[in-house]
């Protein structure tokens, strides 16, 4: 196995994605790009191998070619990836401190979400001081059509979107209370949308409740979530009307802290 150094080592690792990181770790070296005999000559591969490597980097856009030269650089993918991380780091360092004073306020369970690929990819949690189990933690998946986090998400998409979620994800029944028509999804989410949070009851597990209220990034994009969980029975009345002010109030929190730091 050839390293990043041009050493041969023993490894576990499998070969044909090890040596594609290494060109990508040589093209970042190299600002003003490099032709294939110079990437097969730092590397110690022959021709041919470096050849079907990086054009399969170039057809997924993390290595670019010089219509010009044929040279090859790094690709625009790998701008738009770094892009996430750094959001992903900036809307945890933003959400945080909010998170842990409502987790504080009502001494329920608080999540920060986002969409990823038709769900809701939960990033941060806080859990509440209880005995009940909610089923979320950071980097588990849940449907968005049932969840306060996913319902705020959807309903700051444009109608096509929310079919292509649909379409690639259906509307599967959780409990008996879920939402399961395209037609009374879309009343929902138009609720949502004009209200400006969102309510979970009971729909994606029995007897919780959930406040859900949009985050915006710097350029006010929804694209974040946060919510407040509960038991039904501890979310009513005059209490879920203080749970909605204050999560509609740190979402507005967490936009502007994001906003500071774009």
């Amino acid at each position: 196995m050839v390293n990043k150094n041009g050493k041969t080592e023993k490894s576990s690792r499998i070969q044909s994605v090890e040596r594609a990181l290494i060109i990508l770790d040589v093209l970042a070296s190299k600002s003003e790009g490099m032709s294939l005999a110079q990437i097969s000559e730092e590397i110690g591969l022959p021709k041919s191998t470096v050849h079907g490597l990086i054009t399969t980097l170039r057809d997924y856009d993390y290595v670019s070619q010089s219509n010009e030269t044929g040279n090859y650089k790094l690709g625009i993918h790998l701008f738009e990836l770094g892009s996430k991380v750094q959001r992903a780091f900036n809307i945890r360092d933003a959400a945080m401190p909010v998170m842990k004073k409502l987790n504080k306020q009502f001494g329920e369970t608080v999540h920060l979400g986002a969409e990823d690929n038709g769900e809701v990819l939960y990033l941060e949690k806080i859990a509440a001081d209880s005995i009940f189990s909610i089923m979320s933690d950071v980097g588990i998946r849940l449907p968005m059509h049932c969840s306060g986090l996913g319902k705020v998400l959807l309903a700051n998409k444009s109608e096509a979107e929310v079919k292509r979620v649909i379409s690639q994800r259906g509307l599967p029944a959780l409990t008996k209370r879920t939402i399961t028509t395209q037609a009374k999804l879309k009343e929902e989410l138009q609720r949502v949308k004009k209200r400006g949070y969102a309510l979970d009851d009971g729909e994606i597990m029995e007897g919780l409740r959930c406040v859900g209220a949009p985050v915006r990034d710097e350029s006010g994009k929804v694209l974040y979530a946060i919510s407040v969980s509960g038991l039904v029975k501890d979310m009513y009345g005059k209490r879920l009307d203080e749970v909605i002010n204050a999560t509609i109030q740190a979402a507005d929190e967490i936009s502007i802290a994001l906003k500071k730091r774009g």
